[in-house]
């Protein structure tokens, strides 16, 4: 298998002093408070935009306000059972890009249709967070429910992503769902804390200290719309997270890598989502909200 490696792999490997497939040879950096409020307006904007999204009945989807005839071929795409997936870019007032200093904000959305399922069964499936960690697997590891209250949720996920190295992760997330109507939900889910876990899975698994660690992702809010229409249930999920920036110099060779895992996750989790949703309309899962 190492002789399948390339040779930008083996510098990969070189530049960031990698014994193996760990993360053990990273640098460590520190998350400093004006990353996190760079994020944090970031955040603030794209919640703004959103909001006048999930207050409209006609454009309650992203998709919905799209210019035509893109509208029209994504939506067609849709129902082909493809999965339709866009970089967002959150722009600040007078049309300037938004960046945090010493990192990257990643921006992704994702949707995908469920001919013949209904909005009882999405929410059912998205609030077992118990049996996240077989629907989302190999990326979830672990999930566990730690709380509800209604419609507001406390759950825990260990993450795990591999791409040429391993980087496994302990997180804690707040959930929220909204209810609009019989036809319209939406979520917001936040990370609370994240923390990178070194040697994972051995007699010496330990977390590194938070925000000072290998920067693989510091923040992430997932925000997630269901519309029941057209025979079926349309899903979206708009993904904001926050991670390290790249070395000066080694952006042409390290970059690349590091940007593509976003969007890779996500639309890992679009496809899971909608084939957990279409195993459960074939009779392999039972999915009732729970009171």
């Amino acid at each position: 298998m190492l002789l399948a490696i390339s040779i930008p792999c083996l510098a990969i490997l070189s530049v960031l002093q990698l014994p193996g497939t760990q993360t053990g040879g990273v640098t460590n950096v520190g998350l400093k408070p004006e990353t996190v409020q760079a994020f944090d307006r970031y955040v603030q904007l794209t919640e703004a935009r959103i909001n006048g999204e999930v207050s409209q009945t006609e454009k309650f989807l992203y998709v919905d306000g799209l210019a035509e005839p893109r509208r029209s071929q994504v939506l067609a795409a849709l129902e082909r059972g493809e999965i339709f997936m866009e970089r967002l870019q959150t722009l600040g007032a007078s049309g300037q890009e938004l960046q945090a200093p010493n990192a990257i904000i990643h921006h992704w959305l994702g949707a995908v249709f469920v001919p013949g399922a209904n909005l009882r069964e999405i929410i059912a499936l998205m609030q077992d967070y118990n049996r996240h960690q077989d629907v989302y697997r190999p990326e979830v590891v672990r999930s566990r429910l730690l709380s509800r209250q209604g419609n507001n949720f406390k759950i825990y996920y260990r993450l795990r992503k591999k791409k040429i190295i391993t980087v496994t992760l302990n997180t804690n997330h707040d959930v929220y769902y909204f209810p609009v109507d019989s036809r319209r939900w939406y979520t917001r889910s936040y990370s609370t804390r994240i923390a990178e876990v070194a040697n994972a899975d051995t007699p010496n698994e330990h977390e590194k200290p938070l925000g000072h660690d290998g920067g693989f992702l510091w923040r992430i809010n997932s925000y997630w719309k269901f519309e029941e229409k057209d025979g079926g249930v349309y899903i979206e999920c708009e993904s904001v997270s926050l991670t390290r920036d790249i070395p000066a110099g080694l952006g042409w060779l390290i970059k690349p890598f590091i940007t593509s895992i976003p969007k890779e996750s996500l639309e890992m989790t679009m496809g899971s989502t909608r084939a957990a949703l279409a195993a459960g309309k074939n009779g392999n899962q039972k999915l009732e909200i729970r009171k």
